[in-house]
């Protein structure tokens, strides 16, 4: 016996309502690659997925009821993608800002703290950018799918017109 349509429009809400729920809670928890993740976020990540299984679809465990909340996910993922592509303040209210962590040499704690990154995880995106220390960076940026970007002085055009790179120039005559 399949349920009715108000069983099914209620796994719908619910889902919807459990989607926007984990949605702020994964923005809220900070930017990080998959890659990164440690084994404590994946732990939470699959807690979270049983969690929330049964408040999406209530009693209802017939395969219909799954498909509804299965569907409900994949539009609701579109749907926010498509705003996302097309609106800027509502992808940085979805995706968050770039964040800069190093500025002219000097590390930002501030930035650091706030976006939970360590002096360790710092300085393993500096080596895999081929750079020793953060005295040699010109501009380190967690980026809102938690990479590290690094740019060197030596990366600055030295027709650019900014401080960065007049200090790449004397940098060179050091």
């Amino acid at each position: 016996m399949y349920p009715g349509g108000h069983v099914l429009i209620g796994i719908a809400l619910r889902t919807t309502a459990v989607y926007l729920v984990i949605l702020v809670g994964v923005r809220l928890s900070g930017k990080r690659e998959v890659g990164q993740m440690t084994p404590f976020d994946l732990t939470l990540l699959l807690l979270l997925s049983n969690a929330v299984q049964n408040a999406m679809t209530g009693p209802d465990t017939s395969v219909l009821g799954g498909v509804i909340a299965a569907s409900t996910l994949l539009v609701l993922n579109y749907l926010i993608a498509e705003l996302s592509g097309g609106n800027r303040r509502f992808r940085r209210l979805v995706q968050g800002q770039p964040s800069l962590l190093v500025h002219d040499g000097q590390v930002i704690a501030a930035h650091m703290a706030r976006e939970h990154v360590t002096m360790d995880a710092l300085q393993q995106a500096l080596r895999e950018h081929g750079i020793a220390t953060y005295h040699d960076v010109a501009l380190a940026v967690l980026e809102v799918d938690g990479s590290i970007s690094c740019m060197k002085y030596d990366d600055i055009s030295p027709t650019a017109s900014t401080h960065l790179a007049r200090r790449r120039i004397l940098k060179k005559h050091e």
